[in-house]
């Protein structure tokens, strides 16, 4: 998830190629079907799979909350096109895009409660979503104009997070507090809470996302590792990160893991809920692997083409998870004709806010990089903006030589 995508390197960092072996480029890899034991709930062709252990989660969900999470869907991806065409017009300075992912993150983030808490990468724009957070709050800190200084505390939400795995070890220590603030195993739904801690097939290879899973075990702590398996870390596909499924790695820490259909909403959000209340009752920490495709570039400074061929995308775009779960909303007849293209509507009206609301922000004073480096006034940081501040206004009224 999210440091998605990011095969383990050296430095960490983001956008960090590797070299590829030609036969990955000249042969297109089989589509794995995510194996007997993944759960999934509606196939590619939107029929219900029923499943006796989760069966009881959907049906108990109004057809209001079903057709909302096609809101969800629909609306999300269409702030992610806009934002990744916003780029490429020079917009904004980078986007990592999560087409292809909205089932994973958007089940996920409507099984979460208001009191749980989301550890994000950087691509998590969906879960973003689900937790109220304004979509151009995001858009702000890719334009370089906002430090994506949201308050956590009012969303569940946490800063993005561009180390690849460190969000896992944050999560980790933050479910570690929770458990250790009695918020745990009570009974009581309005406190007890969890966290999820979201990250890529990539930064399973990370010493600190391997870490959190040895504190998150040993302390049996609230905590969901959220891993949006989306098959290649940068240009790096599974099979060079991992030779077994990424879910069965929970084994070696002492807590379960299970993988999951991200193509499938209905499947993301039963097993994230079940693993989120499992973790709140104090049963402790569980690995979810959501099996999906990133469907666009890794980043806007990707060229997906160089490392992947177009036949493994093609076969992907079949299992797109707003169809599915289009037609499966149709034959149940839980929406119609009308409500699609309501939510159209709506999606073309959010594209066109994205779009203006973009352009127009405003540049930030270069003073406010000062103002929350810490939470109680400090001197030294006071003295530091004066300085600055003078040093700027020193320049007022000058002309700039050529």
């Amino acid at each position: 998830m999210s440091d998605t995508d990011v095969a383990a390197s050296p430095s960490g960092g983001m956008d960090h190629h590797v070299s590829v072996d030609p036969a990955i480029v000249t042969e297109p890899r089989p589509a794995a079907d995510g194996g007997p034991d993944m759960v999934q709930l509606l196939t590619p062709e939107g029929e219900r799979v029923h499943h006796t252990e989760y069966d009881a989660i959907i049906d108990a969900l109004s057809h209001d909350e079903l057709r909302a999470f096609y809101r969800d869907l629909v609306l999300i991806r269409r702030v992610d096109q806009e934002a990744t065409a916003l780029q490429r017009q020079g917009e904004l300075g980078l986007w990592a895009s999560l087409l292809g992912q909205e089932a994973a993150q958007i089940g996920c983030g409507r099984a979460m409660r208001t009191q749980d808490h989301a550890f994000p990468g950087y691509r998590e724009h969906g879960i973003a979503w689900t937790r109220g957070l304004d979509p151009m709050r995001l858009i702000a800190m890719y334009r370089g104009v906002d430090k994506g200084a949201w308050d956590p505390a009012e969303f569940g939400f946490h800063g993005y997070t561009i180390v690849i795995g460190n969000q896992s070890l944050i999560g980790t220590g933050y479910a570690m507090g929770i458990q250790r603030d009695g918020a745990v195993g009570t009974g009581d739904d309005q406190r007890d809470a969890a966290v999820i801690a979201c990250m890529g097939d990539g930064a399973t290879a990370q010493g600190d996302n391997n870490e959190a899973f040895v504190f998150a075990g040993v302390y049996n702590s609230p905590v969901v590792f959220f891993c949006q398996n989306n098959q290649w870390a940068i240009s790096e596909p599974n099979a060079r990160q991992t030779r077994a499924p990424i879910y069965k790695r929970a084994d070696g820490f002492g807590f379960p893991g299970i993988r999951v259909d991200g193509n499938d909403v209905l499947a993301s959000y039963a097993v994230t809920k079940t693993m989120l209340d499992r973790a709140r009752s104090g049963d402790g920490p569980s690995l979810v692997e959501a099996y999906t495709y990133r469907m666009a570039a890794h980043t806007t400074s990707d060229d997906p083409t160089k490392y992947r061929v177009s036949a493994e995308v093609e076969i992907w775009k079949l299992r797109d998870p707003i169809a599915r779960y289009k037609r499966w909303l149709m034959s149940e007849g839980i929406a119609d004709h009308d409500y699609f293209e309501a939510i159209d509507r709506e999606a073309d009206e959010l594209g066109e806010h994205v779009r203006t609301a973009t352009v127009s922000m405003p540049d930030p004073d270069v003073g406010d990089i000062f103002d929350q480096v810490y939470v109680e006034p400090h001197q030294q940081v006071a003295d530091d903006k004066a300085t600055f501040t003078a040093y700027l206004e020193s320049f007022e009224g000058q002309e700039v030589q050529a």
